[in-house]
């Protein structure tokens, strides 16, 4: 791994690499470890060959860990939804009751050093665009450290960037505390207020349930939540919902969010929230005043906070110079590849936004970008004839 620190160019630098993979969470570290098991060498390598395929992973994180550094406190690894291993290298035994935020980015880190992949960090990638005409010419790269000319990105940016922060009319003149998930830390900050939390996801369920053990809590969804009855098998259920967010992006739709595919399950956190009273549904309130919301029946109720739990979508701004969105907002995708720009894939995207998706994504788009560039690479031996030896001790 290669920090910031350890940066030998400054932000003027133009350098060379086959692949630039963007992010360096679950998806971005896959598909640099299947790079690197296809015979592709660093591009920090100053030793590399011309004629060597190259890549490297630049990260806008200033440590391993991905969107998992800033998970809330109380997130602890009994109650997320699950993490696949990484490719090659098993997870460690983890404590349950370890928070998240420090769990997983160990895992993370560990990796990285064990795979010794060419991560670039903190490095902000600002914007993709074309160097020519040519729809087989090379990419520029543009980051705050430096700009790379590419024949390939793999984009694995995530959504924890871009959250998303519904309008309502009044929004502004509200007094009290307002955030996102994104700024979530603990329920305590929220000691003895009255809070609104907005939103019918995941998240919106756990916060929901956690600060209502601390202050008064209203819930307010735009539609009725859906609790899915039993069980969830991956086989099953979880093949189902894959070929739906597969259909939408192979059809160029826009993807909903994760629990409009797969409904809400009724957790232990979900049941606690219902035997508190704390899954007592609103339908959204129509305006926001200065010391509260207008209820839709035009009652009004006084808040102190308002927690806007409303999700993320994917962070793809820095590609808007290649206009891959089509006029209904969406980007049609085969495989990872974005249609028709076989120059671009997009991993931890749509049916690979989930762990276990993530990894299979990631060699998705690395035998995808061999069969682009022409030819097999040869396959790097330590990690391919020995996978035991990628193994935490």
């Amino acid at each position: 791994m290669i920090t910031d620190e350890a940066d030998p160019y400054d932000s003027r630098s133009l350098r060379r690499a086959t692949v630039v993979v963007v992010g360096g969470g679950q998806s971005g570290l896959s598909a640099g470890y299947h790079l690197k098991r296809r015979g592709f060498v660093s591009a920090l390598d100053e030793g590399a060959a011309s004629t060597d395929r190259t890549f490297v992973v630049l990260d806008g994180e200033a440590a391993p860990g991905g969107a998992w550094r800033h998970r809330w406190e109380s997130l602890h690894m009994a109650t997320v939804n699950g993490i696949f291993d990484l490719p090659g290298f098993p997870k460690p035994p983890i404590d349950p009751a370890e928070p998240s935020r420090t769990a997983v980015p160990r895992y993370f880190a560990d990796f990285e050093q064990r795979m010794d992949l060419p991560v670039l960090r903190p490095v902000r990638v600002t914007t993709v665009r074309p160097a020519d005409a040519d729809p087989d010419g090379e990419l520029v790269v543009e980051s705050d450290h430096g700009t790379w000319l590419t024949r390939v990105v793999v984009n694995a940016t995530g959504t924890w960037t871009n959250p998303v922060l519904p309008h309502y009319p009044g929004q502004e003149t509200f007094t009290g505390l307002q955030l996102h998930t994104h700024d979530y830390v603990r329920a305590e900050d929220f000691a003895g207020l009255r809070v609104a939390v907005v939103g019918g996801g995941i998240s919106a369920l756990q916060q929901l349930e956690e600060i209502s053990r601390a202050a008064t809590t209203f819930w307010y969804t735009r539609r009725e939540p859906f609790f899915r009855d039993g069980g969830f098998d991956p086989e099953v259920e979880g093949r189902e919902i894959i070929a739906h967010v597969l259909a939408d992006v192979e059809a160029g739709r826009p993807t909903g969010s994760v629990v409009s595919y797969t409904g809400l399950a009724w957790t232990p956190y979900a049941l606690a929230a219902r035997e508190r009273g704390a899954l007592e549904r609103r339908p959204m309130f129509t305006a926001i005043e200065p010391g509260g919301v207008r209820e839709a029946d035009g009652s009004f109720t006084s808040v102190d906070a308002i927690l806007w739990a409303t999700g993320f979508k994917a962070a793809l701004a820095h590609l808007a110079p290649l206009s891959l969105r089509n006029e209904h907002g969406g980007i049609r995708m085969t495989g990872t590849q974005v249609a028709g720009e076989p120059r671009v894939h997009l991993v931890g995207f749509g049916p690979s936004q989930s762990t276990v998706g993530s990894n299979r994504a990631g060699r998705s788009a690395v035998v995808a970008i061999i069969g682009y560039l022409g030819g097999q690479q040869p396959v790097h031996r330590a990690v391919a004839d020995n996978p035991a030896s990628a193994r935490p001790s």
